[in-house]
């Protein structure tokens, strides 16, 4: 038990300090501030944005969602066998048949998504001048730079990159907790590495990403700083969460609560990915093809992750 316990606390702070260590990078060199780059050094940082765009697009199919399917799927099937068990006669297996066969989980998945929808649109709606800003500035954003908005569409309006960056990091801290949760209830040391390797090999690009998004739409050092502070905070936090409940068994539907945050958090975290980063991304013109393939590099490097997480 002893050597267990030391693996888990080492693992807490593996965790705290390599997200740190990520999610600062980006925010202390001005190197990677895209308001005065020009030239190469600017087609640089566009792949560079591109493949943690595919880190993200990795990350939100490849771990959350799927983690989300598998723990839904999961708490449905242990609920259905207590039903079974509870009521025996014939009349309830064709009703217990039909809704293990519904999609719940892809239905929780789509409400997180719809959720962040409609309250992006309720602000929109209830500020309606920041949209006519908005509008302008992307105009005046691309005769500044020489730029003309192809099939990809109109850049995302700057007003909604605070809230969406604020979605953001709302739904990797979800996950983060769930992720640190699932490396404190390892029952061995061999487990508990194999599991806090993974998180870390995944979790540290995907705060990088974390941290040039925030450089990307201008967030203050101070306040990004914060951000990924807080950010870094959550798995240690899940880690601690999960030595105190050691036991391991979810007793009262804590997981099934606990999977369908998981999945609401994926939902969110597939909008952004979607709505914000990617079309902000893919928006240039230069380099279609080089964009792709660091899309592509991306989102393999997070599916090869999978493998062992």
């Amino acid at each position: 038990m002893e050597p267990l316990l030391g693996v888990k606390i080492g693992s807490m702070f593996a965790l705290l300090v390599l997200t740190l260590i990520c999610g600062l990078v980006p925010i202390c060199f001005k190197w990677f501030r895209t308001d005065r780059a020009t030239g190469r050094h600017r087609l640089i940082l566009s792949l560079l944005g591109c493949t943690s765009a595919g880190v993200f697009l990795g990350a939100g199919f490849m771990h959350m969602t799927a983690e989300a399917l598998e723990g839904i799927e999961s708490e449905i099937q242990k609920l259905v066998i207590q039903n079974r068990t509870k009521s025996k006669g014939n009349s309830s297996d064709d009703s217990n048949s039909a809704n293990m066969e519904y999609p719940y989980g892809e239905l929780v998945i789509s409400l997180g998504f719809f959720f962040v929808f409609f309250l992006e649109s309720l602000v929109l709606q209830c500020c309606p001048g920041a949209a006519g800003r908005s509008t302008v500035q992307e105009q005046e954003w691309g005769v500044a730079h020489g730029l003309e908005l192809h099939s990809h569409g109109p850049l995302p309006s700057p007003s909604q990159s605070p809230l969406r960056a604020l979605i953001l990091l709302l739904s990797l801290s979800f996950h983060s907790v769930f992720e640190g949760l699932a490396v404190g209830l390892q029952l061995t040391v061999a487990a508990t590495v194999q599991l806090c390797l993974a998180v870390l090999a995944h979790k540290g690009l995907v705060v990088f990403g974390v941290g040039l998004r925030l450089v990307k739409i201008g967030t203050g050092s101070r306040w990004a700083m914060l951000s990924i502070l807080s950010l870094a905070l959550m798995s240690p936090l899940g880690l601690a969460l999960g030595l105190a409940v050691f036991q391991g068994d979810s007793e009262g539907g804590q997981g099934l609560t606990q999977a369908v945050l998981e999945g609401v958090a994926a939902g969110t975290f597939l909008y952004v990915t979607f709505l914000e980063i990617l079309p902000r991304e893919l928006a240039g013109p230069e380099a279609p093809l080089a964009k792709w393939g660091c899309v592509a590099a991306g989102f393999a490097f997070m599916a090869l992750i999978a493998l062992w997480a």
